[in-house]
């Protein structure tokens, strides 16, 4: 492979990364924190008293729930104030993510972001994605080199033996998986609001979620 399809090839693993960590999946997905965004448009709702600023995180129809449970924060009394504010948080995080086909268990503390998720809410915000970008580039290039480099040395030694041909297969599966996964993000399967997706099939296989082949039919 010449020096330039090489490059290619890093930079579509890169996107691939930057769509997979950007992406608000369930099991990162910061919408349910205390200090995520539809939290903080919950905050401003509340100090000026509108409920606009967090409709957009619902759908039309689920706006009359959002409104009644706002209602009742603005109506509280000063003693009951912060248990209607944190009930009608958690109300507008449980509809958010209803209407986006993701579960709902529970408001998180704030600070449980995970750090990519923060630095592209961070370059939104600024008005640049360079930091993301290489934090991300980062971490990728570090995941490839060391799931290759552990692959290449395996290799070298993968028909002495029995035992040193199983240690490659161990270091080629998850070396070949973790860029699969990557590539599979990149072209846009299930993420936040796509129930659990449908694994791709490519060339007659089912691609499992976890890097795995199934032939149509099997387990």
């Amino acid at each position: 492979m010449s020096i330039a399809n090489l490059k290619s090839a890093f930079w579509a693993v890169t996107a691939a990364a930057v769509l997979y960590l950007a992406a608000p999946h369930s099991a990162s997905a910061h919408c349910d924190t205390l200090d995520g965004p539809v939290i903080q448009d919950a905050r401003k709702a509340i100090a000026a008293k509108d409920v606009t600023p967090v409709l957009k995180w619902v759908k039309t129809k689920d706006e009359k729930v959002v409104r009644a449970a706002f209602k009742k924060v603005i109506s509280a009394r000063p003693e009951a104030r912060e248990a209607a504010e944190h009930k009608f948080f958690g109300t507008l995080v449980k509809v958010h993510r209803a209407g986006e086909g993701a579960p709902f268990t529970g408001l998180k503390p704030a600070g449980s972001v995970e750090p990519a998720i923060a630095e592209a809410d961070k370059a939104l915000a600024g008005g640049s994605a360079d930091a993301l970008v290489k934090l991300v580039t980062d971490d990728v290039a570090a995941g490839i080199r060391t799931r290759y480099q552990r692959a290449a040395a395996a290799y070298q030694h993968k028909d002495e033996s029995v035992a040193q041909g199983r240690e490659f297969v161990e270091a080629y599966v998850d070396y070949t998986h973790y860029v699969e996964r990557l590539h599979q993000d990149a072209a846009g399967h299930a993420g936040h609001g796509e129930p659990g997706g449908h694994a791709p099939e490519k060339h007659g296989k089912k691609v499992r979620h976890d890097g795995h082949h199934e032939e149509h039919g099997q387990k």
